[in-house]
């Protein structure tokens, strides 16, 4: 593989957000290459700390997804943060997504705390959209990477592995989404409690693998220039050249 194609893939990752075909399922070989590029991904002082617990017994899932969650008010405030409400803006910016992603009374700042209040619990399973398999990372809490106050070296490891396992789908043809909503107390635990995982042991994200059953809308991606982040020697030289 040349150095083009690397780079094509990781352009070509992205986000699933639709539903995925239950009755197709990931096969036993393509799991495994893609378990295989998170057990070489990078870790600090090579802790290798974490476990995945795949899941693709369909009973399990349907328990899974029948945990319930509901929107929170933090989420909604910061989410608003990070909006653009016009294709011009987000071109402008360069960072954050289009509001038009979200429900039009997500994008109304004084209507946070009555949609939070009013807002009902929803099942998991609207949003793992009842995919054929769940790739659910864990970590031992009671573990962190030497001298990494808050164990941020350790997050950033867990990173690499999400992000080796989603580049190895994406050079597969298999489409991911992460859900963070799994690693959120009250879900976590209730996951923990079906897989039987240990007390100790926290949710870091949940990988949703599987393939379209249609075609997700084009949405408009930005990312800042190399040259807007990149300081050249000194922090007020920006730029490379």
């Amino acid at each position: 593989m040349s150095q083009g194609d690397v780079l094509k893939i990781i352009q070509q990752r992205r986000s699933l957000r639709i539903p995925f075909d239950p009755n197709r399922q990931v096969s036993k070989e393509d799991l495994r290459k893609i378990l295989e590029a998170g057990r070489w991904a990078p870790t600090a002082h090579n802790m290798q700390n974490f476990e995945i617990v795949v899941v693709d017994d369909k009973k399990i899932l349907e328990r899974i997804g029948n945990i319930k969650s509901r929107i929170s008010v933090e989420f909604l405030r910061e989410n608003y943060n990070q909006l653009s409400f016009s294709e011009e803006e987000l071109l402008k910016k360069k960072v954050g997504i289009l509001g038009t992603m979200f429900p039009p009374e997500w994008r109304d700042p004084t209507k946070m705390e009555e949609i939070a209040r009013q807002s009902k619990p929803m099942p998991i399973s609207q949003r793992t959209g009842n995919c054929p398999v769940l790739l659910i990372v864990i970590y031992d809490s009671r573990k962190r990477a030497p001298a990494s106050e808050g164990d941020v070296l350790g997050f950033m490891s867990l990173g690499c592995v999400m992000e080796n396992m989603w580049l190895m789908a994406q050079s597969l043809g298999i489409s991911l989404q992460i859900l963070s909503v799994f690693s959120a107390y009250p879900v976590a635990k209730e996951v923990k409690q079906i897989l039987g995982v240990p007390e100790y042991m926290n949710v870091a994200f949940t990988i949703r693998l599987g393939y379209p059953i249609s075609t997700q809308a084009k949405y408009l991606r930005v990312r800042r220039d190399v040259d807007e982040f990149t300081h050249h020697n000194k922090y007020q030289n920006t730029g490379l050249d």
